[in-house]
């Protein structure tokens, strides 16, 4: 995998067989059991009693329960990939992490690691607050296995890439939780280790701070390093990694593309099912809905999926209560558009079916580039006078999003649509459609590269 232009990076092809040298953490039926007592007192009958029971020839009881925090954990990583692993908190993502580092051990199962594991865990962990960075420094690179002559020679690279000045010779305890994420970073990169481990520690840093992560991270993978990276952050899942899995209840639920993983976990967090399609033997009523300027005929039987534009790799979820059965994009004084000018108005329309009321429906919309990067996001409830559309207990609305001053950049985007409801401060999706519909911007006013195209104007003065 090799760093692209456009700042993500270039997939490696993984057709081909895997040898064993090709393998950089192989792991087999990994599991990690914990005992949980109810009372303080059972941990000293757990002691006691059951050696005494199996003495007086008794079944021996038990006086704690079970927690899997892992279960049957079986994977392989190649060398030079980037993993992201994602899922809900209390899902085993830092237990697997700290078992391949060494921390915890297994409760069965197998793992292996070829090379050099650095690792960058919980804010702080490994740092010993009372010692100066400087000595922290070395306490963390003799842990990892380096001498005193390899950290000397890394030590300015380390100090430089932390950038935190004169604090480098100041106790831990005295740094932001930003400074001592720099350090504990600076130290796991610049060590160059073979295997690197992030367990959601750059959520801590800005943004400056984690540009530089990344570039970082090309730098490890162009020399062949591995990288196991857990996060929140579901766009750098999808821009960063090369592939990803979802842990759930101590269990890889699904692993493969980190777009489709990644909506995976999104239906995952709000807790309903994907939304299953409807028989296709629909009543071919012709509906007609009124427009700003012109009316425009929608069949029941023209659907969203047949629309040019579309895109069938969509992900949609929702509990069923409303369908977005049907879109139009038209800019230019043109319907159905899938390529548009920068610089035009576009008006996105979508038809939702509502299957019962629905007192305060939100409408959104989101605009993502191919690498799941996120250019502009609203939706109905940002606006003080938002469209708020009071169904009866069955009806049909058609929604308009207007982008009067559209300067995307020239470039293909996914566009996702959605309506969701609000019941006691929460969101619940009705139906959204992520990724949804294809759309190419054009620019031939402009030579300008990027997402947007801010017309830029250039004027040069002599001044002597």
């Amino acid at each position: 995998m090799l760093p692209s232009a456009s700042g993500g990076f270039r997939k490696l092809e993984r057709g081909l067989r895997m040898s064993s040298d090709d393998i950089a953490i192989r792991i087999s039926n990994l599991s990690k059991c914990y005992f949980i007592y109810d009372r303080s007192q059972d941990r000293l009958k757990q002691y006691l009693y059951p050696r005494l029971q199996k003495l007086m020839g008794r079944q021996p009881k038990n006086y704690f329960r079970e927690f899997w925090a892992l279960r049957d954990i079986s994977l392989e990583v190649k060398k030079g990939e980037i993993v992201g692993i994602i899922g809900r908190n209390g899902s085993g993502k830092s237990t697997l992490l700290q078992i391949i580092c060494g921390i915890l051990t297994q409760t069965s199962g197998t793992f292996e690691t070829k090379g050099r594991v650095a690792a960058l865990l919980e804010l702080g962990s490994g740092f010993n607050p009372e010692f100066t960075g400087r000595e922290n420094v070395y306490m963390n690179g003799a842990i990892i296995g380096l001498s005193k002559e390899e950290i000397d020679a890394r030590f300015d690279d380390i100090t430089a890439f932390a950038d935190i000045g004169e604090f480098i010779e100041q106790p831990i305890k005295m740094y932001s939780s930003g400074m001592v994420v720099r350090l504990a970073f600076a130290v796991s990169a610049c060590v160059e280790p073979d295997i690197l481990i992030v367990d959601e520690a750059l959520a801590v840093g800005d943004a400056k701070f984690q540009a530089k992560c990344f570039r970082r991270f090309e730098e490890l993978v162009s020399r062949g390093a591995t990288i196991l990276f857990v996060t929140h952050s579901t766009e750098q899942v999808v821009r960063h990694c090369d592939w990803a899995l979802l842990l759930d209840k101590g269990q890889i639920v699904m692993r493969g593309h980190s777009r489709d993983i990644v909506n995976a976990y999104l239906d995952m967090l709000f807790g309903v099912e994907r939304v299953k399609r409807p028989d296709s033997d629909l009543k071919t009523k012709n509906l007609q809905i009124a427009g700003n300027a012109q009316n425009i005929s929608r069949f029941e039987t023209d659907k969203f999926e047949n629309r040019a534009g579309y895109n069938t790799y969509e992900f949609r979820w929702g509990n069923h209560d409303a369908e977005i059965f049907d879109f139009c994009i038209s800019s230019g004084g043109n319907l159905n558009v899938t390529r548009i000018e920068t610089g035009q108005p576009v008006i996105m329309t979508i038809w939702v079916k509502f299957h019962r009321r629905v007192e305060l429906p939100i409408y959104g919309l989101t605009i993502k580039t191919p690498d799941g990067v996120t250019v502009f996001g609203s939706n109905s409830r940002d606006f003080d006078n938002g469209p708020l559309f009071l169904a009866g207990e069955r009806g049909i609305c058609k929604v308009s999003f207007t982008l009067r001053n559209q300067h995307l950049g020239a470039g293909e985007y996914l566009l996702s649509f959605g309506v969701a409801e609000e019941q006691a401060g929460e969101i619940v999706p009705l139906d959204r459609r992520y990724d949804a519909v294809c759309l190419q911007v054009l620019n031939h006013s402009s030579r300008a590269f990027g997402l947007v195209d801010c017309s830029m104007n250039v004027e040069v003065t002599a001044v002597s």
